[in-house]
């Protein structure tokens, strides 16, 4: 499963204080902008564990089928040998399978 580091999280965003400063920033403006990036945050956060999460049932589902659907080498070897065998009885008639 893959798993993203953020470097911060919506805690960290809301708990966040900014320093005053004589010609600084509306707070009031900072605050409500940080308030849409946490939304966004946690929006972004649940899509990639949904997505995570379904890209592993997928993995899983399509390794699942390519195990069950692919016969081994020994297998498809097997057939065709057999399917050859059946051809060249059916061209050559019995006077090939007596030699």
């Amino acid at each position: 499963m893959m798993t993203t580091e953020n470097q911060l999280n919506v805690k960290d965003i809301l708990d966040k204080n900014f320093k005053t400063a004589m010609r600084g920033y509306n707070q009031e403006e900072v605050d409500q902008f940080l308030d849409v990036i946490i939304q966004d945050y946690e929006f972004f956060t649940q899509q990639i564990e949904q997505l995570t999460k379904e890209n592993d049932t997928l993995k899983s589902r399509t390794e699942q089928t390519r195990t069950r659907v692919t016969p081994s080498n020994h297998q498809v070897n097997y057939d065709i040998l057999k399917r050859v065998s059946n051809l060249e009885k059916a061209v050559f008639g019995k006077k090939y399978t007596d030699e």
